[in-house]
């Protein structure tokens, strides 16, 4: 037992030496980190005793946000010609998508509030569009001239007016601020410029009078359609639903009357009052939002000077460009009613909720009308034709909707 405990000690003190050899090099490595810990606290301590903190995140986002023209690596990658144009067709599809779907899936919502929201994103629509496309044709001339080359069309600048005056002349690309493409987002034009037209000053007097138009003929809009108008159209809907054809027929000259008149009414707190309102607010110089499409002697006429701004912008960024790539005179007319008809479906049918095509229909049958009116009526038989389709047209368009709405939402219920 003796021997054995022995031989335990000598086996125990053979591994000890063995430990403390080569292989055990914990502690160097220990040694080590201690001694980089403490020569980096030094260098660290001596940097801040030399130099204070010098750590600004804000210095950092501030660099990257005070000209972000100037990152010519980003601009390469991010804002190329074609992933610009990606970028942009993505906005403004997604500006006619998304609250549309927003109308469509919140219950809350009702179609006057929808007519409202969706009419204020396809106007900013039409305005994003033309600001593209007026800067893209800059881009182009100012490239064109580097190379002394010509163009057959012309940077949008400032038309000749009387009685406008320009607050400062830019050109491209110095128009490039969020302070021009705001002020093109609120004035009262679908057209983009690089130098508005501008009034030397805003008149308080004329100011107060369109503002006081704005709110009178509002009161009166409103009295006019829940005292005149939906008692007929509530009225109106037992004849369409037993198919009453003289009873509709009777219906719909009743509704006639005031539907027309609330529609001239409209027009002139619309287009003369609120923008004139807005124009003077501004001081904007282009004020004409309207002709005289009163003596229209065909359909094509009233439709070109009714709405001003809506007809330079698809005359401008739609039917000449079709004409300039070869397209039929007549094809691109056509698609003016189809984009319009788009529009007006777009307009109406979604607040709604429900797709029945009666706008984008009246739309279209407008190009037969405008065939016919034109050929084969002219003077006061046109204007005439004009008057009556408008008198007429509408309040069938009206009824037709309401009748649908009605069916849809209130019938299933009763």
């Amino acid at each position: 037992m003796f021997i054995e405990t022995k031989r335990c000690h000598v086996l125990q003190e053979s591994l000890l030496s063995s430990a403390s050899g080569y292989s055990n090099y914990r502690g160097i490595l220990n040694w080590c980190v201690v001694m980089l810990m403490l020569s980096n606290a030094r260098l660290f301590l001596e940097n801040i005793i030399k130099y204070g903190i010098l750590v600004d995140p804000i210095q950092v986002v501030s660099l990257f946000l005070k000209d972000p023209y100037s990152w010519p690596a980003a601009c390469l990658i991010i804002v190329s010609e074609t992933a610009g144009w990606i970028l942009h067709i993505f906005n403004l599809t997604c500006m006619l998508i998304f609250p549309s779907a927003t109308v469509l899936t919140v219950t809350s919502m009702t179609p006057v509030g929808g007519v409202i929201s969706l009419g204020i994103y396809t106007v900013l629509f039409l305005k994003l569009y033309s600001y593209q496309d007026s800067n893209r044709w800059c881009r182009e001339i100012r490239q064109a001239r580097a190379k002394r080359l010509t163009r057959s069309y012309s940077c949008p600048d400032v038309p000749q007016s009387n009685g406008s005056a320009v607050h400062s002349h830019v050109s491209y690309p110095g128009n490039l601020t969020h302070r021009d493409m705001y002020y093109f987002v609120f004035a009262p034009t679908l057209c983009y410029q690089l130098n508005f037209p501008r009034s030397p000053r805003v008149r308080k007097r004329f100011l107060m009078r369109r503002l006081f138009e704005m709110l009178f003929l509002m009161q009166l809009l409103v009295g006019l359609i829940q005292q005149w108008m939906v008692p007929t159209i509530q009225n109106s809907m037992k004849p369409f639903q037993d198919m009453d054809f003289s009873r509709m027929v009777e219906r719909l000259l009743k509704l006639a009357v005031p539907n027309h008149l609330i529609w001239l009414l409209f027009f002139y707190w619309f287009f003369h009052s609120s923008m004139n309102f807005v124009a003077e607010l501004l001081q904007f110089g282009d004020r004409e939002f309207y002709r005289d499409w009163w003596n229209s002697e065909s359909v094509t006429y009233f439709w070109a000077n009714w709405n001003i701004p809506v007809h330079k912008w698809c005359l401008r960024h739609f039917y000449k460009p079709m004409l300039k790539r070869g397209t039929n005179k007549f094809l691109a007319q056509t698609a003016v009613f189809l984009v319009s008809a788009f529009f007006h479906e777009y307009l109406v049918s979604i607040p709604l909720k429900m797709f029945r095509l009666w706008a984008f229909m009246g739309m279209m049958a407008q190009v037969p009308l405008a065939w016919f009116v034109g050929r084969y009526l002219n003077g006061n038989y046109g204007n005439a034709a004009v008057w009556m389709s408008l008198i007429i047209g509408q309040p069938i368009a009206v009824l037709m909707y309401v009748h649908d709405y009605y069916v849809i939402h209130h019938s299933s219920t009763e």
